[in-house]
């Protein structure tokens, strides 16, 4: 069986600026939950949330994961994203990277 191809992945991470660790875990579960509904494959790690797809989708979840953090009472966000990018050859996968590693 042959494993989808994606022309893009990205990882983001999204650090919130608001007070207590509680409000941090709040704001950034309800970008999870943004990225979430686009119903792409995703992986949710303890630092970044890998996400893949076709590109100016995960653009436009990028933007968005900036404006849930403020609509969500960040005065400011700060994110870190990583992003692969291959619209011929599609980029290697999520399970194809962590598949073996899994428990």
């Amino acid at each position: 069986m042959s494993e989808k191809q994606y022309e893009c992945s990205i990882a983001i991470q999204v650090l919130p600026k608001v007070e207590g660790d509680e409000s941090v875990i709040a704001v950034v579960d309800k970008v999870i939950e943004y990225i979430r509904s686009f119903g792409l494959n995703t992986f949710v790690g303890p630092f970044e949330t890998t996400v893949e797809g076709d590109f100016d989708t995960l653009m436009d979840i990028i933007k968005g994961c900036q404006l849930i953090c403020i609509k969500e009472g960040a005065p400011q966000v700060m994110s870190y994203v990583k992003i692969a990018y291959n619209p011929t050859m599609g980029v290697l996968t999520i399970d194809k990277k962590t598949k073996k590693h899994q428990r």
